[in-house]
């Protein structure tokens, strides 16, 4: 349940302690490159290590420069800024198999003072705390090393809290570039974020279709887990397992889905589901320990990116969705005045079905969807009206700063 409980286990109480420093008003937003971001890397250093973990060879930051192109440099200010992704390593047991790594990762940095990438219309200048997204995925590595470091398994796990996410999967894609272990021994990737808001046991995993083997796989492990379990996908999506899947390899990420807080002011410590953050980690876990002692390769599935995939938050349509989960599309509860949607004339009720040529069956689609898109694009938009199917013409705008 949402924040501290009674009957929460020790397990719960300790992300959710995690959680609450990651989130503090005192680390500013964890925008990369400022101070707020290196306490926090500090911080998950010595979680990692308290876990168990050892620092990679070099140490435990991986430094990388913002460059002034980056697609939030400009907005936020950042370009120049040094990045730090936290790696720790927990070495394989097997002598055969220690030489392959599997790599966790989740991003800790957040928006900052919302200068860039806020929903809030009004919120610049204001901390963006960044609970679920994505100080649970970082709270949850710290508890997966600790699973694993007490048996660990075959092949070496790395785990890496990556920086610069947030201002276009800076630090995912630098760490690819300039691996630390070699690309060619990785054997799979594994993210987590924004999986602190476990709803109805629904859990999302993105990237089934990178490995032929992962469906089966899931479907087994979540024998014992009992989610409401939505594997799907490619690899590909605004989150640090796409930096993987362009450099060939098998990745997953897992999601507990897309809420009224989403890059907003309000997303705070306190609406974290801490029991459920804890059985998604446990089953992450298991996850990771099943892939890190499977004796066979994977059959890795290429799909190519789609043509307008950018790095950025998407073009502006306006909407105003309803977070209750609807299926086969996302309702809407209004739209912002003067917006594209308004001007399109959507309205509240409207179940939005397909944007432009994709499909659009909840929430994180339309997000991805609008992603593919930048301001000035006419896209078709296709919804739900009082059970008829209706079409409409919109021309995206642009987000506000």
């Amino acid at each position: 349940m949402p924040g501290l409980a009674g009957q929460s286990t020790a397990d719960a109480v300790a992300l959710l302690n995690d959680v609450r420093y990651l989130a503090d008003d005192r680390l500013q937003g964890r925008l990369v490159g400022s101070p707020g971001a290196d306490s926090a890397a500090a911080y998950l250093s010595r979680r990692f290590r308290d876990a168990g973990l050892r620092p990679a060879p070099g140490g435990w930051f991986q430094l990388f420069t913002v460059s002034n192109d980056a697609p939030a440099a400009l907005h936020a200010g950042i370009g120049g800024a040094v990045g730090r992704n936290v790696i720790g390593v927990l070495p394989g047991r097997d002598p055969d198999l220690r030489n392959e790594i599997v790599v966790v990762g989740a991003h800790y940095d957040h928006l900052g003072l919302g200068y860039f990438g806020s929903l809030d219309p009004d919120s610049t200048g204001r901390i963006h705390n960044g609970a679920d997204d994505n100080a649970s995925g970082a709270s949850a590595l710290i508890h997966i090393a600790s699973r694993l470091a007490l048996l660990p398994p075959a092949r070496t796990v790395v785990f890496i809290a990556f920086s610069g996410e947030e201002a276009g999967l800076l630090g995912s894609d630098y760490y690819v570039k300039n691996p630390i272990f070699p690309l060619a021994r990785t054997y799979a990737m594994v993210n987590l974020d924004m999986v602190g808001r476990l709803r109805n046991d629904r859990l999302l995993v993105y990237g089934s279709a990178t490995a032929m083997e992962f469906t089966h796989l899931l479907d087994s492990l979540n024998t014992e887990a009992h989610f409401d379990l939505k594997p799907s996908g490619d690899g590909w999506g605004r989150s640090d397992q796409s930096s993987f899947y362009a450099a060939g390899k098998p990745v997953l990420h897992i999601f507990t889905d897309l809420h009224e807080d989403y890059h907003r002011t309000t997303d705070h410590w306190e609406k974290i589901n801490a029991d459920g953050l804890q059985k998604v980690a446990d089953f992450t876990a298991a996850l990771v320990r099943t892939l890190a002692d499977r004796r066979a390769p994977l059959t890795f599935v290429n799909v190519p990116a789609p043509v307008s995939m950018g790095s950025g938050y998407g073009a502006y349509l306006g909407t105003i969705p309803d977070m209750s989960g609807s299926q086969g599309g996302v309702r809407l509860t209004g739209v912002r005045a003067g917006s594209p949607a308004e001007q399109a004339g959507l309205k509240g009720n409207d179940v939005i079905t397909r944007i432009g040529d994709m499909e659009v069956p909840d929430l994180q689609a339309m997000t991805n969807a609008l992603r593919q898109h930048k301001s000035g694009d006419v896209v078709e938009i296709r919804f739900m009206r009082d059970g008829a199917e209706q079409r409409v013409n919109v021309t995206l705008g642009s987000r506000g700063g």
